[in-house]
């Protein structure tokens, strides 16, 4: 059972190998034999009994799987911690994201070790013990989720919750070879979570492969009416990337002397471009809003959870002291001018991302020993950061993969894949793509996770419509905003099956073409663009005579919905069918 996926532990249920009784008796025995500095608290052979002997529905998604919880989450009677022991208490109400998954039929084992108060990206900063690396023990396991991660990778669990401010979900994921998906923030109840920058929490999902993460999330998410943070998901988001999508990677990347780190990443670009466009582009304005998380006055966050115990010298490890306490010297006003440079990142971010599918970059620069981490603390945790600190800041989500290891000393790496807000199940397609193109294996163990089918992903209702455009929608053209301010994703260029005529149309502002389908046509370039379908209406509802929605043939054999025109109006119209296209057109008028 070490190593299995949710899959794999339904299956045996359904044929009979096991009970979830007997599983929880052979299990109990392997955590126990498990490194103690995994957990803070950990459940007993019959604890774990009786919430085994308590499903009665096989049918549940999650029947009898067992799963771990961050102990910065509430659990219902258990003691949270966030690995403080000044702060304990005994909580009375179980977290909703939890609830959701005990709900649906799994059975909680424990409550798993972080950096203290969750500030941290190493593992190390705990006084439950530091969390050695799966892969090797003098190695970090990254932070703060460190617990989570390690016992995904160790088999132990198939799943497990941590959270992610500032990369928690992602950087541990690397580090151990498993996936981490870290969600849109809102898109989940973050009560019963001890807050970290509540403003910018999320609770994030550690697994063996994508469809499990996505598994997970899909049963905690949703509107929590009661969480003042959380958000309604809009209608009409993608569900998946373009066929080839356009990517955009770093054009400068710090691996502060890494060079092992540097050798995986060219590596992961060999392989992501046989599955993508990948686009070099300056990603300094990510750095920059990165800088204000802990330079700046989002450390007051913490501080307002922190601010009783910093009257207590002991309470608190001397390095979490160390990053809360300049809060004590910011002002209302130090908020305010953040939020106004934060604002304007954003807009720059937006324009950033505008250009691409997504981004991706590695997931950290590198890793440190444990000992490297402890006599440098603040700058080796701040370097894991480099690409994870500024996604909740921007409102981003994104979700880390298994990259494949290092030549030197065989520690694995990962890739983030990172999306605008709600883009959530569209990086879990293209995360499934990679899965079925560079298989991984589950975290230490020897199991391989199943692929993913791709007819899964084709079989898919992502609730848009793909639309042709061959004119004055084109990208860069006048009435492109028609679609872009519609949530419209540009999926690809291409062109018509050789059978469309395209002619100038006469007295039209801004300059429209119309296309005609005839016997002597010839193949004209087009763009498809993604619209959602509760846009479409509107977006048709624009369209003036003598143009019209119809249905129109690609060069593959793919019909789509695009631009018509009707035939009265190519009587004063000139022919430009032999130009190929608008743009040809139009750079010469």
């Amino acid at each position: 059972m070490l190593g299995w996926t949710i899959d794999q532990w339904r299956s045996a249920y359904r044929r009979k190998k096991l009970t979830p009784v007997s599983a929880m008796k052979a299990l109990s025995a392997l955590l126990q034999d498990s490194e103690r500095a995994l957990w803070i608290h950990l459940l007993d052979e019959s604890s774990l009994l009786a919430q085994a002997e308590r499903l009665s529905d096989p049918s549940l998604p999650l029947y009898g799987v067992p799963f771990a919880v961050k102990d910065n989450i509430d659990v219902g009677s258990l003691p949270t911690t966030a690995a403080c022991p000044a702060y304990a208490y005994t909580a009375r109400e179980t977290a909703p994201a939890v609830q959701a998954l005990l709900d649906a039929g799994a059975i909680l084992v424990g409550k798993t070790n972080l950096d203290q108060l969750a500030t941290g990206l190493v593992g190390v900063r705990s006084p439950y013990g530091e969390v050695p690396n799966p892969f090797n023990g003098d190695f970090v396991t990254g932070g703060s989720s460190s617990g989570s991660a390690a016992v995904v990778s160790l088999g132990l669990v198939p799943f497990a919750l941590g959270t992610d401010t500032a990369g928690s979900g992602r950087v541990p994921a690397a580090l151990t070879n498993i996936v981490g998906l870290k969600p849109t923030k809102g898109s989940m109840s973050t009560r019963g979570v001890v807050p970290a920058c509540r403003t910018l929490d999320c609770i994030s999902v550690f697994a063996l492969s994508v469809d499990d993460a996505e598994t997970v999330f899909d049963l905690y998410k949703g509107y929590d009416e009661q969480d003042g943070y959380a958000r309604h998901a809009p209608a009409g988001v993608p569900t998946a990337l373009p066929e080839k999508p356009r990517l955009g990677v770093p054009k400068d990347t710090p691996w502060f002397g890494d060079d092992q780190a540097a050798a995986a990443w060219q590596r992961q670009l060999e392989e992501l471009d046989a599955i993508a466009e990948l686009v070099p582009v300056d990603m300094e304005v990510l750095h920059e809003t990165a800088r204000l998380l802990y330079q700046g006055p989002w450390v007051a966050e913490r501080y307002t959870v922190a601010e009783p115990l910093l009257e207590d010298p002991d309470a608190l490890l001397p390095v979490i002291r160390d990053v809360i306490l300049p809060a004590r010297d910011m002002s209302a006003a130090d908020g305010f001018r953040a939020q106004y440079q934060l604002a304007d990142l954003r807009r720059q971010a937006d324009q950033l991302m505008a250009g691409f599918d997504a981004l991706v970059v590695p997931s950290t620069p590198g890793i440190y020993t444990r000992a490297a981490v402890n006599a440098d603390p603040i700058t080796l945790n701040s370097q894991l950061g480099t690409w994870t600190n500024f996604v909740n800041l921007l409102d981003m989500c994104a979700l880390a993969l298994p990259g494949g290891f290092r030549d030197g000393d065989g520690l694995p790496t990962g890739i983030t894949l990172i999306g605008p807000a709600w883009y959530d199940a569209a990086l879990a397609e293209f995360g499934r793509r990679w899965q079925r193109h560079r298989p991984w294996k589950a975290g230490v163990t020897d199991q391989q996770p199943a692929l993913p089918k791709a007819e899964d992903d084709k079989n898919r209702d992502d609730g848009t419509v793909t639309v042709a455009v061959v004119g004055a929608h084109l990208s860069g053209m006048p009435l492109n905003y028609q679609l872009t301010e519609r949530q419209g994703v540009l999926l690809e260029t291409t062109r018509t099956a050789p059978c469309y005529r395209l002619y100038a149309l006469a007295n039209t502002t801004p300059p429209k073409p119309g296309l005609i389908r005839a016997d002597d046509g010839a193949a004209i370039e087009i763009e498809l663009w993604k619209l959602p379908v509760t846009e479409f209406g509107s977006f048709v509802a624009l369209i003036p005579g003598p143009l019209g929605m119809g249905t129109l043939e690609t060069e593959d054999g793919r019909r789509v919905k695009g631009f018509i025109c009707e035939g009265w109006a190519i009587a004063d119209a000139k022919d430009i069918t032999a130009l190929g296209g608008w743009r040809h057109y139009i750079k010469g008028v």
